[in-house]
This record gives C-alpha cells, structure tokens and sequence, in this order.
C-alpha cells in the first residue's frame, strides 16, 4: 500500500460529516462536500468516493485532479487509482493483487499469466489490459506493452497511468517526440504527475542537443 492510500484510511476512519449509517445520505452528503469551500470537507468527501463509489464516480475525482489543494490534489489521484482497481467481483480483484505481489517480487512470467487470466475473466476491466502492459514493459516486450495500453484506453479513456506508460515505452524505442506527446496528453488528465514533466524537460534538452550536434 503506498503512503497516500494508507493516508486515504487514515481518513475514512476520522469522524467526519459522512459517518453516518445509511449509506445513500453518506454518498448525498460526500457529493456536496465535494464543491465545498472547506478542504477538510473536500478531501474527506474524496475518500468517501475512492472508498464506496461506483467505476463511474471517476469523473467526479478527475474533476478533483485540479483541484486548488494539493491535499485533495493528491487525494484524488490516489482515489482514481483505488477506483480503477476495483472490479466488483472478488474473484477478480484477488487475482489483481496476486498478480501485482508477483510483479513487485520481478516474478514477471507468472504475473503475466495472472493478468491474462484476469483479462480472460473480465475483459472489460482496464485495470488487468492496464497492469499487463505494465509488466511486459518490465520484461522488456514493448510491442505487447504498446497493445495492452491500446486496450485499457480503449476501456478507460483518461487513464494517466497508461497515457505515461506510452511515454516510457516510446522513450525505450527511441522515439523521444513520440515519447512527449504521450506525456503532455497524461499531464491533460492529470497535471499533478511531478516525474512526468521532469520526462518531458529532460527529454526536451536530449533532442535540443541532438539538433545542435547535427546542425
């Protein structure tokens, strides 16, 4: 778990407006805390989303994602996160987390076979297309990470994890402009992604000095 999504429990579990019982009234009142002028109200009806929405609630957190705080900022990209990785079925999202343990010990064949399993499953679900891509980025296949990133945006159109995977991928093929344009369209979704734009500089001056040694 990293620190932000630990931080996100640490809060659900923090008397606020929305611990009440009755889950509707709790969802009414998170959606109105949401254009609140208080951040605590915003930031704590932003783990409510992350933490009891629907997939479809993640339109309401990508709204967050410029949100004037960087806590609430920082909230709903974590959010958006949580909500894309669940799949409503049990079966599924046990798979994911096996898979993602696999990929955390570099046990790439089989984490590869418990996404592809996921995706057989659920095929619909973005988040499996989504994490395969990110292990055959890992094991160096990029045709097959370029496809599987195609298929999670075709399911989840501003997914920024998967908009910066191109990046990466395209920045191992050498195709630096290619690299950036997938960056700045990850930075359109999500203008929080410090890293990414440390990419997009970095890059940037790589290509401005391969122009002055070739001019």
């Amino acid at each position: 778990m990293t620190r932000l999504a630990a931080l996100l429990l640490l809060l659900l579990c923090t008397p606020s407006a929305f611990a009440q019982s009755n889950a509707d009234p709790s969802r009414s009142e998170a959606l109105k805390g949401l254009t609140s002028q208080d951040v605590t109200q915003r930031a704590e009806a932003v783990v409510w989303i992350a933490n009891y929405g629907k997939p479809a609630d993640d339109e309401i957190l990508l709204q967050r994602l410029t949100d004037e705080s960087p806590l609430v900022r920082n909230f709903a990209e974590q959010g958006l996160w949580l909500l894309w990785s669940r799949s409503g079925d049990e079966t599924i999202d046990a798979l994911m987390a096996k898979g993602v343990e696999e990929m955390q010990a570099r046990q790439l064949k089989a984490s590869i076979a418990t996404f592809s399993e996921v995706i057989r499953l659920r095929p619909a679900f973005a988040e499996g297309w989504n994490k395969r891509a990110t292990v055959f980025y890992l094991a160096g296949d990029f045709k097959r990470s370029l496809a599987d990133c195609d298929e999670a945006m075709k399911r989840n159109p501003y997914h920024f994890g998967a908009l910066a995977g191109y990046g990466q991928i395209y920045f191992q093929l050498e195709q630096y402009s290619k690299a950036i344009e997938y960056w700045k369209r990850a930075l359109r979704v999500n203008p929080n992604m410090v890293g990414v734009e440390t990419s997009i500089k970095a890059t940037e001056q790589l290509l401005a000095e391969r122009h002055k040694r070739s001019a």
